[in-house]
């Protein structure tokens, strides 16, 4: 079993084209077959390089390694189609000789005025057959003269082409709408339709797994099979990926590409697992599934063909399933981008990463993405108790009965207190609960007030000693000044007088 996934370099990828990758990827893994990365650069204007890179690094990004492509080779090869475009010139040449191709030398007026002539008559616009008895002589003797003409294939007249979709079932056309399409234009370059077909046939792929916006050019490319004597690979198509309004998925939604997926902190095998549940369902009621598993159950037999829904909110929860599971340390090196983003970590130290090591587990649980844990902690860094008095959550706790009590008792208790473990704040907690009365969330609520200018968050055990160690780094180790908590209860004390 060989299987491709075959981008065009002229942007970012689609998270709907990565799902194609991830679904051919899958099948492949599963059945111990190939899978081959090819890239359609045929596109001169518009395909560069650096999309081509993009595009390899997302795909190693989710781990859908291939077996044969344009850096690792492969005895199919060249995997780039910019590089087999002698390969395109030799069958066009073979085609023509045979009957199955001609050269047309319509101009594109004259093909717009067809096209609007047969719209006007209620006909599907097809090319009307102007060249297609001219004889080769005469046709090679014009192009000697200087003309341009692109090649196009003869399509047989009042014929059914029909194929097996393994999604779909049995799909039909007649070849009286298909119209005698373009296999190399005028430039020398290879159509889309043409060039797939070649490198399909050459690269021996055995299955085509891709978007159901193929499906108008699959009946073309099976009379091409025939016409260049391969046996065509077998076919299915994939429905799209729809945004929540029923659309297909675009920027208006949001992010789309894997990259801007990967910026914002989700985890590889998050989007991963979740692209795999778009369209096809591993059955048992399971849904959370590591990639070795999905592709030991997946199966086209499986796949849906009704359209999927890209839904947000459930990779949010697909991927916090993940960032639980996930080694703490490598959340930390995933995380210090953010963290510098956020001027919180000046200078990616050792100690730098020590620290921040410390602080992700206290918001790794509680977050949709990594891109959020340095909001999530931001009360270790930014302390202002005048702006924090302002915020209506912590008016409500400065209300309660005696809270203000509690606050100016911390600030007396923590005046000459050393710096705070978690066992020495809960001895602290313990004294200003004697002093005051108070106890449970009204205890508790002021404090973490007077010391995170927060009215929620993290444990306080683990909360203040992060902020206790942080007031104590030095500068060279590049992380952000930080308040401690003597200095925050004294702060929040002095702004309640």
């Amino acid at each position: 079993m060989r299987l491709r996934f075959a981008p065009s370099p002229t942007g970012l990828l689609h998270v709907g084209n990565a799902r194609t990758a991830l679904f051919n990827w899958l099948l492949s893994q599963g059945q111990g077959g190939t899978f081959i990365l090819r890239i359609e650069d045929t596109d001169v204007e518009r395909s560069t390089r650096a999309s081509e890179q993009s595009i390899l690094d997302d795909l190693r990004w989710l781990g859908l390694n291939w077996d044969e492509g344009p850096d690792v080779g492969g005895a199919h090869g060249p995997y780039r189609q910019s590089e087999r475009l002698d390969l395109y010139r030799s069958y066009a040449t073979e085609l023509i000789e045979h009957g199955h191709a001609y050269y047309c030398f319509c101009s594109a007026e004259q093909l717009e005025a067809d096209r609007g002539e047969a719209m006007a008559s209620g006909r599907p616009p097809k090319y009307v057959g102007r060249c297609r008895d001219l004889p080769l002589d005469a046709a090679r003797a014009r192009m000697a003269a200087g003309e341009t003409a692109v090649v196009r294939l003869r399509v047989p007249e009042r014929r059914d082409v029909a194929f097996t979709d393994l999604v779909r079932g049995r799909v039909q056309f007649s070849t009286d709408v298909i119209g005698d399409p373009v296999l190399v234009r005028s430039d020398g370059n290879p159509a889309y339709n043409f060039a797939v077909v070649v490198d399909d046939a050459l690269m021996e792929v055995t299955h085509v797994i891709r978007g159901e916006d193929h499906i108008s050019n699959t009946p073309r490319q099976v009379l091409l099979y025939e016409a260049m004597g391969f046996q065509p690979p077998v076919f299915a198509h994939l429905a799209l990926v729809l945004g929540p309004d029923h659309t297909p998925l675009s920027k208006r939604h949001g992010a789309t590409s894997v990259s801007e997926f990967r910026a914002r902190g989700y985890l590889p095998e998050a989007l991963v697992n979740y692209l795999s549940l778009l369209g096809w369902s591993p059955g048992g009621g399971d849904e959370l599934l590591p990639a070795a598993e999905l592709a030991r159950r997946f199966s086209l037999e499986h796949v849906g063909h009704s359209a999927a829904v890209f839904d947000i909110e459930k990779l949010a929860w697909v991927n916090r399933h993940y960032l639980r599971l996930a080694d703490p340390w490598r959340l930390t090196d995933l995380a210090l981008p953010y963290f510098a983003a956020a001027g919180y970590v000046r200078e990616a130290t050792g100690e730098a990463r020590a620290y921040v090591g410390q602080l992700v587990p206290m918001a790794s649980g509680s977050v949709d993405r990594v891109e959020q844990i340095p909001s999530r902690v931001r009360f270790v860094f930014d302390f202002d108790p005048a702006r924090a008095a302002g915020h209506a959550d912590v008016q409500e706790v400065l209300a309660e009965p005696g809270a203000r009590d509690v606050i100016l008792a911390l600030a007396a208790e923590l005046r000459t207190a050393p710096r705070l473990d978690r066992e020495s704040f809960r001895a602290a907690a313990g004294r200003v609960k004697q002093a005051t009365g108070m106890k449970g969330k009204h205890l508790f609520h002021p404090i973490r007030v007077a010391l995170t200018g927060e009215a929620g968050g993290p444990e306080l055990d683990l909360a203040v000693p992060a902020i206790e160690r942080g007031a104590e780094l030095p500068a060279e180790y590049g992380v952000a000044p930080i308040t401690g908590c003597r200095e925050r209860a004294a702060a929040f004390g002095e702004a309640l007088r």
